[in-house]
């Protein structure tokens, strides 16, 4: 007879295949298909206690302008876009527009972006050249989609 292997303590806290895809319309999840490849995302829901995050590569520029709406967030977020030359790893062969309240910024190289709770903020891609590797951190357990339009 064959032993069955005892469940491991800690697995379900490693995710290795997409799981969830967060809230968003049917157009918005179609149109992010075309541009994105979302990699992992991770949340309360599928790991209690776990704070929101989201991995994709962002391919090219979205036909939806702007693709992420202006939105806020209760909890502080960091965004991170990086470039995908080992060569030249700062550089981001593309080209982000980001709007804090108001104020825009144009990221041309690799960044990591802060935003305290409640910060007012939009994102557009204008270029991508290469792929571009982007995630989202929400210090909350659930993201509630309001820039998924």
């Amino acid at each position: 007879m064959e032993e069955k292997k005892a469940a491991a303590k800690y697995e379900h806290l490693i995710l290795s295949d997409l799981q969830y895809e967060p809230p968003m319309s049917p157009d918005f999840r179609e149109i992010y298909r075309r541009f994105a490849k979302r990699v992992l995302w991770i949340d309360g829901d599928l790991v209690p206690g776990a704070f929101q995050m989201n991995v994709s590569w962002y391919c090219k520029v979205p036909e939806k302008d702007p693709i992420f709406a202006q939105h806020r967030h209760a909890a502080a977020e960091i965004i991170g876009f990086f470039g995908s030359d080992p060569e030249d790893p700062h550089e981001l062969h593309g080209e982000i527009r980001v709007e804090l309240d108001g104020e825009e910024h144009t990221i041309t190289r690799s960044s990591l972006i802060f935003l305290p709770p409640e910060l007012p903020h939009a994102i557009r891609i204008l270029r991508v050249d290469r792929p571009i590797f982007h995630f989202s951190v929400v210090t909350e357990e659930r993201y509630n989609g309001s820039a998924y339009r």
